[in-house]
């Protein structure tokens, strides 16, 4: 693991700004693991979203065919300039929020700021209404209490409404917990590596605005039971007829139904509105 004294990581040098929720990694251990985790070809396009000092750009550049990396930081964009002359590198300036997807990239690999998690991934993956089908892979160094989301199960404390929505997009494997001491500075909470595989929906909705509403609705409030959340949009013991022909506990709550359960409950809701307008 590289000194965090040393000229990369210096404050004198590069000080990590707090604005961007910048965090340089600094353990070879978990770089290497997220360069396995890319499963990379020669023939890959990477794009990377904050590429800070470039530890985990240096690593991916021999192994593809192009890297495209967008950073926020107008100094780090000069130093990068500067030390990644390799042909394959690309550099833009700017917000990956605020710029269009770099068409020709096929990969996402990056560790990314904390506080804008959620954008990025609706940016990466799209809504629920209007996927993005443009990455074969998606490898991203996130908070672990996401990380935890987005690969958990029906029925783990950790899976919420964002575990549907991703996982209605995408196939996701948790890699590898990252301790805080993986980071200079070292930030508040522990990380983890995700791998996201996009693809279209095994069991798609058919109204997937509806699918997001309920979703939404069922999630409110964790604890209590989905034919109270949902009593808004369905009577309560319609709901219950619903999930007893489903072969569902009618006592369930949100987090006990799985992707494919809960696209088959928005049907069945679906159905049982048009059937009473």
């Amino acid at each position: 693991m590289p000194n965090p004294e040393s000229p990369i990581y210096s404050p004198s040098k590069i000080r990590p700004r707090k604005q961007f929720g910048q965090h340089w990694l600094r353990s070879d251990d978990v770089l290497n693991k997220i360069l396995r985790a890319g499963q990379l070809q020669p023939s890959d396009r990477i794009l990377e979203i904050g590429p800070g000092t470039g530890n985990l750009t240096r690593l991916l550049l021999p192994f593809v065919e192009s890297l495209t990396a967008v950073e926020i930081d107008r100094d780090l964009c000069e130093k990068l300039r500067k030390t990644m002359t390799q042909k394959n590198f690309q550099l833009i300036e700017g917000s990956i929020l605020d710029i269009p997807l770099p068409a020709e990239t096929n990969k996402v690999i990056a560790n990314i700021p904390y506080n804008i998690t959620g954008e990025i991934l609706k940016k990466l993956l799209g809504t629920l209404s209007e996927p993005v089908h443009q990455f074969e892979q998606i490898v991203l160094l996130v908070q672990k209490e996401i990380g935890d989301r987005l690969a958990a199960k029906a029925g783990h404390k950790a899976y919420n409404a964002l575990s549907v929505k991703i996982q209605y997009l995408a196939e996701c494997q948790f890699i590898c917990d990252v301790p805080a001491t993986a980071f200079y500075p070292p930030p508040k909470v522990n990380s983890a590596v995700v791998r996201i595989i996009p693809r279209p929906t095994p069991t798609p909705a058919s109204s997937p605005r509806f699918l997001d509403r309920l979703l939404t609705l069922g999630f409110a409030t964790k604890r209590k039971m989905l034919r109270n959340n949902l009593i808004s949009e369905i009577d309560r013991d319609l709901l219950v007829l619903i999930l007893e022909n489903m072969g569902i506990n009618p006592q369930v709550r949100a987090e006990d139904l799985d992707v494919a359960q809960w696209v088959a409950l928005t049907e069945a809701v679906i159905k049982a509105k048009s059937l009473n307008d």
